[in-house]
């Protein structure tokens, strides 16, 4: 997560930003290579192994997330107890997988932004226009193509890869990005999305996890403690416990500084 990835990512969003949008057919043509114009339709996404393998990829990427999610609730129904994982890696693991899974790609683009799916556009035997990748003005009414949810979701596995030992951490990247193309690459193959869809999600999700990494960990005008996110955390939470230890009779906790 240093100023070198960001760079090379910002430059690849340009160039293909740049290309795909002076020459959209080129989405079009990549399409291509996984539909059948036989059957009208794209074989993957008829075959059983193929549709497991996507949602084996969903479930792997949350399975990072579910430690986090686990500590935060225990933390909120017993602020009395110590955080069961690191107050900063659980911020940077939910942070950013709300804001690059969730707000940034089906709150908003997905939402509002009306490119068609390859599944369903005139070339491949739908009944949509297909419109490039900076047009929202598309006929998809909701759930639409840009940018891809399970893009963004299989690349923010750059996040916990970024918080691996150092000795490790080329090699975490290196299985984090692989994991993202192949996961992208499906739904290419299943028609739920053009390469851009999938490539624009990647780099989006890089650049959310870059910047927290940065606000988190590195600069040290943001950068916080693991105990400062715990205290944080009993000062939210403790009123609730008392009131839930008086409610069923119990001795409150003692008051803690925190």
């Amino acid at each position: 997560m240093n100023r070198t990835g960001l760079f090379i990512a910002l430059t690849l969003w340009l160039l293909i930003g740049v290309v795909f949008g002076l020459y959209p057919e080129l989405d079009l043509k990549l399409a291509a290579l996984f539909f059948d114009p036989a059957t009208n339709t794209f074989p993957l996404k008829l075959n059983g192994w193929a549709s497991f393998a996507r949602d084996a990829a969903m479930w792997i990427a949350w399975a990072f997330v579910l430690p986090s999610l686990v500590a935060l609730v225990v933390k909120l129904i017993r602020p009395d107890r110590p955080l069961l994982v690191s107050g900063r890696a659980m911020v940077f693991l939910l942070v950013t997988i709300i804001m690059s899974a969730g707000i940034l790609t089906n709150l908003t683009f997905k939402t509002y932004w009306g490119r068609p799916r390859p599944v369903v556009v005139t070339q491949f035997a739908g009944e949509q226009q297909f419109v490039p990748w900076w047009d929202p003005r598309g006929d998809c009414a909701r759930n639409c193509s840009f940018f891809s949810g399970e893009g963004a979701t299989a690349f923010w596995t750059l996040a916990p890869a970024a918080l691996a030992p150092p000795a490790w951490r080329p090699l975490a990247y290196a299985g984090a990005v692989v994991f993202g193309a192949l996961t992208s690459g499906l739904r290419m193959a299943f028609g739920g999305h053009f390469f851009t869809d999938v490539a624009i999600a990647g780099l989006v999700s890089f650049v959310v996890i870059w910047f927290a990494f940065a606000l988190i960990y590195r600069w040290p005008r943001t950068r916080f403690s693991d105990e400062a996110v715990d205290a944080a955390l009993t000062r939210l939470a403790m009123p609730g416990y008392r009131l839930r230890q008086r409610l069923f009779g119990r001795k409150p906790a003692p008051e803690t500084s925190v």
